[in-house]
C-alpha cells in the first residue's frame, strides 16, 4: 500500500534545444527536481523512464507525421538521450530508485513498456514493492505521460497526473489526452503546461 512517483522522459531531446523539443520542458524538469527535493518522504519510491532508441524502425522518419513517426530523438549514445541538466540534481541525489528504458527497437510511449537495468518491467517492479498508487509527471503530456498513466490504470494502479509538472506538445492533443485520461479514471490536478 505505497505510493510512487513516475517521472516520464525528462531528457535533453524533449527539452528546449533538443531534436524533439517541447516548450516548457526545461522549466518542468526544474519543477520536478524541486518536488522531489521537497516531497521525497511522500513517496515510497521514485522512478524515471527514458526513451533510449537504438533502431526503432518507422518510429523515426525524415518526413515525420508527428503522430506515429518522429524526427530522430533520444538515440542511445548521444547527448539527446541524457536526462536534462535541470533534472540532474534529482538523479545525482540518489532519489531515483530505478530508471526504465524503452523503445530500443520499436516505438514505445508508455513507461510500462520499459525495463530496468536488470530487465524487470515497471509494473512488476512496482508490485514487488507493494506500490498501489502512482503519481505521473514529465514530458509529453499528450504522448508518453498519457500512455504511462493509461497503462498504470490498466495494470491496476491508482493513477494521478500532476499537470503542473507536465509539458504538452500542443493544446489540441493535450486536451484530447486529458479527456481520455479522465475517462480511464486517472485523477488530474493542476493546469497543463502547453
Amino acid at each position: 500500500m505505497h505510493r510512487a512517483l513516475i517521472v516520464v522522459d525528462i531528457q535533453n531531446d524533449f527539452c528546449e534545444g533538443g531534436s524533439l523539443a517541447v516548450t516548457g520542458g526545461a522549466d518542468v524538469a526544474a519543477a520536478i527536481t524541486d518536488l522531489i527535493g521537497e516531497a521525497t518522504p511522500g513517496y515510497r519510491h521514485i522512478v524515471a523512464t527514458r526513451d533510449r532508441h537504438i533502431d526503432p524502425g518507422d518510429h523515426f522518419s525524415d518526413r515525420p507525421d508527428y503522430r506515429h513517426s518522429w524526427p530522430a530523438h533520444c538515440v542511445a549514445g548521444t547527448e539527446g538521450v541524457g536526462f536534462h541538466p535541470n533534472f540532474a540534481p534529482a538523479v545525482a541525489s540518489g532519489a531515483i530508485d530505478a530508471v526504465f528504458d524503452k523503445g530500443a527497437y520499436a516505438a514505445a510511449y508508455s513507461g510500462f513498456e520499459g525495463v530496468d537495468e536488470h530487465g524487470v518491467p515497471l509494473a512488476q517492479w512496482l508490485r514487488a514493492r507493494e506500490v498501489t498508487e502512482v503519481d505521473v509527471v514529465g514530458i509529453a503530456t499528450d504522448h508518453c505521460v498519457r500512455a504511462t498513466a493509461l497503462d498504470a490504470r490498466r495494470e491496476g494502479f491508482a493513477a494521478h497526473v500532476l499537470l503542473d509538472l507536465t509539458a504538452g506538445v500542443s493544446a489540441g492533443t493535450t486536451e484530447r489526452a486529458l479527456e481520455e485520461l479522465r475517462a480511464a479514471g486517472v485523477e488530474l490536478s493542476g493546469k497543463p503546461v502547453v
